[in-house]
């Protein structure tokens, strides 16, 4: 069963990694963003811009918002722009939060796809799958910052928690 501690805690580690890969893309050109790849959405800006939009679909299907248009993922927009729209996106998405208890995370929504189709999930289920969906699409990125020849961040789960210990 999913709680909302654990979903909690993975959209924080979902925040921090987003955060870590749109920093590092700061630095890119925008030849090197638009370079063409045989991954993910076809570049490391449309890959980076559909992580964007889905996080800010998956939010609006939380809050009940049936009708979610996808946004456009051709924009040439530079990473810090999308990192405002994210850090946008994350304060709605927390101020709902906030209104949710662990009951609610069985709730059925219903919603429509990108393509208008109809369907119905668990709450909790969708709040899980932005999480999914977004450490896939990292995974595309972060494999095309090493062909660009770049040093991606490090962005394992554990590398977020990890503490360093006191010997025993």
């Amino acid at each position: 069963m999913i709680d909302l501690g654990t979903i909690r805690a993975f959209l924080k580690y979902n925040d921090w990694a987003d955060e870590r890969l749109l920093a590092a893309a700061g630095a890119l050109s925008d030849d090197q963003l638009d370079h063409p790849f045989d991954i993910g959405r076809g570049s490391l800006r449309k890959t980076m811009l559909h992580i964007v939009a889905a996080e800010e679909v998956w939010a609006e299907r939380w809050r009940g918002q049936a009708k979610t248009p996808w946004p456009n993922e051709e924009e040439r927009v530079a990473a810090a722009t999308m990192q405002e729209r994210l850090k946008r996106t994350w304060k709605r998405r927390d101020a709902f939060l906030a209104t949710v208890g662990n009951d609610e995370l069985s709730r059925d929504v219903v919603y429509r796809d990108s393509f208008g189709s109809l369907y119905r999930a668990a709450l909790g289920d969708m709040m899980l799958q932005l999480c999914i969906h977004s450490t896939h699409h990292r995974a595309q990125v972060v494999n095309m910052l090493r062909r660009l020849g770049d040093e991606p961040p490090e962005l394992d789960y554990m590398y977020w928690i990890r503490q360093p210990a006191k010997d025993v």
